[in-house]
């Protein structure tokens, strides 16, 4: 978290609270394990989203190490406004991450939907849904801590099969001063079934604060009809903007403009070969045959992949 990388003026800094206010649908980008950072970041706000999350970062790492700071946050002025989500179990630790990161942006979320075996054996992510105390007792700790009223404190969520539980893990939430939940539409053992949407309806019906609809959203038609299907306030996207940075301009594909803003971008940024070309497969996937995704998917270099993109679309 160097000051080259990271500024803090103050005209930046917004209050994502005003785009729930908006009347609009809020347009979102999930947090993503090693995509959704910096310049990815760059690429879909570029395309009319409206609020970015940082990759999941372990609170506790992120307060012990300055080494993990480095390396899992980077920032600058234009990356507004920005929520970063900790993986966190103790209320002082999360509000001692939340506390080093509030200067750097506009709020914090809490992991409590990775169903991930390794974050639910540590006690993050998905295991949090049955700890409504636990979860309360995180969101008004960082409440009565951060000065900044502007500074929100948010819950991304998975559902329990019993649904009256959700709802209740959520009023305590509300109660203890959560901004909003984001609510990701199936249970922890659920991976690949159809999203509950009508769960998602009734969590909005039973709550006052804004609440953002995750999972299997595609397209911004999609994005519309699972608004107007859950009368969610957001809608939060994952791997449909992986595929699409420019879905939710309208593109029903990856336009060329957009490959070429991440080549751009991505350069502009250093960002490591691996996930310059795993971004460009994922953007490519729908325009490019199977031959070619046999060639350009081996590629190995910046360079090789700079040729490709020049030699077959005048792209690079």
């Amino acid at each position: 978290m160097s000051d080259d990388i990271i500024e803090t003026e103050e005209c930046q800094r917004k209050d994502p609270m005003d785009l729930f206010h908006s009347g609009q649908v809020v347009k979102i980008c999930a947090p993503m394990v090693r995509y959704s950072k910096l310049a990815f970041r760059t690429l879909v706000r570029k395309y009319s989203c409206d609020l970015c999350y940082t990759p999941m970062i372990v609170a506790a790492d992120f307060v012990r190490s300055a080494k993990a700071r480095d390396s899992e946050f980077t920032t600058n002025k234009g990356d507004h406004p920005l929520i970063v989500q900790f993986a966190a179990k103790e209320a002082q630790v999360l509000c001692d991450a939340a506390c080093i990161i509030c200067p750097f942006a506009d709020g914090i979320d809490v992991n409590c939907g990775c169903p991930q075996r390794w974050a639910i054996s540590e006690g993050y992510g998905a295991c949090l849904i049955n700890k409504p105390e636990l979860v309360k007792d995180m969101v008004r700790h960082v409440r009565n801590q951060i000065d900044n009223p502007k500074f929100s404190v948010s819950i991304k969520i998975r559902i329990h099969e019993d649904l009256k539980r959700t709802v209740d893990l959520c009023q305590k939430a509300e109660a203890a001063g959560v901004s909003w939940i984001t609510v990701h539409g199936r249970t922890i053992e659920e991976r690949h079934q159809p999203v509950h949407y009508d769960a998602i309806k009734i969590i909005k019906q039973s709550m006052s604060i804004p609440i953002v609809a995750n999972g299997d959203i595609k397209s911004l038609k999609e994005a519309e009809n699972v608004h107007h299907l859950t009368e969610a306030d957001g809608v939060m996207v994952a791997r449909g903007l992986l595929a699409n940075p420019a879905m939710f301009a309208g593109y029903e594909e990856t336009p060329f403009q957009c490959i070429q803003d991440w080549v751009d971008i991505a350069l502009e940024h250093g960002t490591p070969f691996t996930c310059f070309h795993h971004h460009l497969m994922y953007m490519m996937e729908r325009i490019t045959s199977k031959q070619e995704k046999r060639v350009f998917n081996v590629l190995s270099s910046t360079s090789a992949v700079l040729d490709y993109l020049n030699d077959h679309y005048g792209l690079g």
